[in-house]
């Protein structure tokens, strides 16, 4: 598979003609364009290409996405087989020398980190693991720098500042997580995206669909993993923002007309490949994370307040 990481550096003033004095940067999913501007504060104007609650697994770009790809001084995206059907946009435009970096640099050539499917795909969800994320942070300050060496200090001072508010999360996380009764740490989703985060926070995780959602649940995985639900009886499976609900919908209801019946819940509306709408505490990734932490330990029977690690969860108790 295609993984596009370090597809291109460099550095140089703006080729677009902008009079801002701002470096334009264009991200492809949201969780990267909240990193660049809590990186680049000032110094940056960040357009964003698959809104949210899009899955970036099946998108295409449209003329538009390629006209904001031309426009910029600065491309990021996650690489790692993401943005698939961007593969081939982000390759021609690496070649031509633009300035395309893939966030997941630091941690793609670690085989000891990369967390890979049965069939060899590589797992890209690597914000799912705040510790993972971090490692984009401190890439994008570096590639920043390297575009405007005027301002790398700012750069630095603040991928330092918004790591230490990453750090908190992390720990949030282990703690929320980690207070969930062992049997019940368990976490069934709608797609397997929250691998990484599973190995970071000590919870099992089972998908319905594989790491891509353009993978189709056989009937014979959907068979095992009604069986492991009722086996281990399982109150409670999560959809995802993202994801069609349609399968774990009938999940459910394979549980409920089982022998004996067995009784599942929607523990609540995850977000795995996009955040919460512009605007909102969950459309920033910290907001994304906080949410999903506290979502899952509140569902599976966890210790974990009802607004969050800061107090701004808009989504309460699902």
């Amino acid at each position: 598979m295609l993984m596009l990481v370090g597809l291109g550096v460099g550095c140089g003033k703006s080729e677009t003609g902008d009079t801002s004095g701002k470096i334009k940067v264009t991200a492809t999913v949201g969780m990267i364009g909240d990193i660049v501007k809590q990186v680049g504060g000032e110094y940056v104007e960040v357009t964003g290409i698959i809104p949210e609650g899009v899955d970036p697994h099946t998108y295409r770009p449209t003329r538009s996405d390629v006209a904001k790809l031309q426009a910029a001084d600065v491309i990021f995206y996650n690489g790692m087989s993401l943005e698939g059907k961007m593969a081939d946009t982000l390759t021609k435009m690496a070649s031509d020398g633009r300035k395309v970096h893939a966030v997941s640099e630091n941690v793609a050539s670690d085989e000891s980190y990369v967390i890979m499917d049965e069939e060899d795909h590589f797992d890209p969800h690597i914000w799912m693991d705040v510790n993972g994320w971090i490692k984009a942070v401190k890439l994008v300050a570096e590639k920043l720098g390297e575009f405007d060496p005027s301002h790398k200090k700012e750069f630095e001072t603040n991928a330092s500042k918004y790591v230490k508010e990453l750090e908190k999360l992390d720990a949030y996380a282990k703690k929320v997580i980690g207070s969930i009764p062992e049997k019940q740490r368990v976490l069934v989703t709608a797609h397997d995206a929250f691998g990484y985060m599973g190995r970071a926070y000590g919870i099992q995780v089972k998908g319905i669909q594989g790491v891509s959602t353009e993978s189709e649940a056989s009937e014979a995985h959907m068979r095992e993993l009604i069986k492991f639900i009722v086996t281990n009886q399982i109150k409670a499976i999560f959809v995802e923002t993202s994801v069609n609900d349609k399968a774990a919908r009938s999940i459910i209801q394979a549980c409920a007309n089982g022998t004996p019946p067995h009784k599942v819940i929607i523990g609540g509306k995850l977000f795995s490949d996009a955040m919460g709408a512009a605007g909102t505490y969950e459309g920033t990734y910290i907001g994304m994370i906080d949410h999903n932490a506290t979502i899952i330990a509140r569902a599976l029977g966890g210790d974990a307040p009802e607004k969050g690690l800061n107090g701004k969860l808009s989504y309460g108790k699902n």
